[in-house]
């Protein structure tokens, strides 16, 4: 008989990621019901975005690299929830407990794709090689756009500041991806002037 241990392992890794399903996120989505996100919705999304817009990125990547990290970028929330990313001392105290659930997360596989996915969530954590910069850039993006094409609302609901929105989002997205900043730039420029960021 087969040793199916391995399969086993892998295929109760993917119903632990269903778990991703039901973690909600602060953005809304673009649809007349307009529900909050979840994180697995947000995943597939810059999944997407990578493969229509690598073009952009600051350096070549290897597109299947970049997919692989924003798949997977936000695992962690099963255990430690989704951090609004204009909350900064809730995202100072998140590194440690984020590092943690991607180690129990990941070790739930075998041994050598463990190391792999472990690797690549510690590569888009640390923004240190070009790949990281650009899935980095886009998971800074899409919020920005589902905010714009609702009219602010997240931005609105927690009195989010433009320049708090810069502050958070310049860096990150200009590095990975700088035509794209430019573009986002004049989408905070546009929510600015209609009230939607104080």
């Amino acid at each position: 008989m087969t040793d199916l241990s391995r399969l086993k392992q892998q295929l109760d890794l993917i119903v632990e990621l269903d778990k991703l399903k039901s973690v909600l996120r602060r953005t809304r989505i673009k649809s007349a019901d307009g529900r909050l996100e979840n994180s697995a919705e947000h995943s597939w999304q810059l999944a997407l975005m990578a493969v229509f817009l690598h073009e952009y990125s600051a350096e070549p990547v290897d597109l299947i690299t970049v997919v692989k990290m924003l798949l997977i970028h936000d695992v962690v929330e099963i255990d430690v929830g989704d951090t609004f990313v204009y909350d900064l001392a809730g995202t100072a105290v998140q590194a440690e407990k984020e590092r943690l659930a991607a180690e129990r997360i990941f070790g739930m596989l075998p041994p050598d794709q463990c190391e792999e996915l472990l690797g690549l969530w510690l590569e888009f954590e640390a923004m240190e090689t070009a790949e990281s910069c650009f899935a980095k850039a886009l998971d800074r993006t899409m919020p920005m756009l589902l905010n714009h094409h609702n009219d602010g609302q997240s931005w609105l609901e927690h009195g989010v500041r433009y320049e708090q929105a810069l502050a958070v989002n310049k860096d990150k997205i200009s590095q990975g991806a700088p035509q794209v900043w430019e573009y986002m730039k004049t989408v905070l420029d546009d929510a600015k002037a209609k009230g939607w960021l104080a």
